[in-house]
């Protein structure tokens, strides 16, 4: 298998499709093209039909959005347990993963991420709206699962939820008291540690993801 990813100090999307590799220890070939390079887009459009990141390539099959990742993965080499085996609890779980998926809009699009800065920044009435939510969310699983992942075991859900635990780092994001103890549990899992030290080699900017005021 190969995955393309884009820069791990920015690209969110590719984080959450990495970290079912990294989680279960998966056999892939990661491939990482700067973001906005004549590389990254002379290299996908022969791969992929969105020319984006990530994307995967695997014995002829090839899949190009986060979500449909952590699916195949899940189908094709997990058996489906990165999902909760209970049919009610999956039910929820995938609810909330689409929500990230075709959601919060204000949050992602005012707090992009960036995982070496240390920002502040004026928040709309839709972002703070997005980061209430999601609160509402780390907080409700929390209460069900205290000091584990949303559902208890690591799931799908958590991947796409984890590069919102580096927005709210970067951002100084206030969080009730539950929600950050989920947020420490994402942000010092052996995985994302992995991820941070491989995004502090970077050295390149992209310059519509440096949102804010350095602290």
């Amino acid at each position: 298998m190969q995955l393309f990813i884009g820069n791990q100090n920015y690209s969110s999307w590719s984080l959450r499709a990495w970290l079912i590799f990294s989680h279960y220890q998966l056999d892939v070939e990661i491939v990482k093209l700067g973001l906005g390079t004549k590389q990254f887009y002379d290299t996908l459009a022969t791969i992929s039909p969105t020319a984006k990141v990530p994307t995967l390539l695997d014995s002829g099959v090839t899949v190009w959005d986060s979500l449909a990742i952590l699916e195949y993965v899940n189908d094709q080499y997990l058996n489906g347990k990165a999902w909760p085996s209970d049919i009610k609890q999956r039910a929820k779980a995938r609810a909330i993963a689409a929500e990230m998926h075709s959601g919060f809009f204000d949050l992602r699009n005012e707090l992009p991420m960036n995982i070496r800065a240390r920002r502040t920044i004026a928040l709309s009435s839709g972002a703070l709206k997005d980061i209430a939510r999601i609160d509402a969310i780390w907080s409700e699983q929390a209460s069900k699962y205290p000091n584990e992942w949303l559902f208890g075991e690591w799931s799908i859900v958590d991947a796409m939820y984890a590069p919102v635990a580096l927005r709210f780092q970067t951002y100084g994001i206030e969080l009730s008291a539950a929600a950050s103890a989920y947020q420490q549990k994402v942000l010092s899992s052996e995985s994302l540690q992995q991820w941070l030290d491989e995004a502090a080699l970077e050295t390149s900017i992209v310059e519509e993801d440096e949102a804010g005021t350095e602290i």
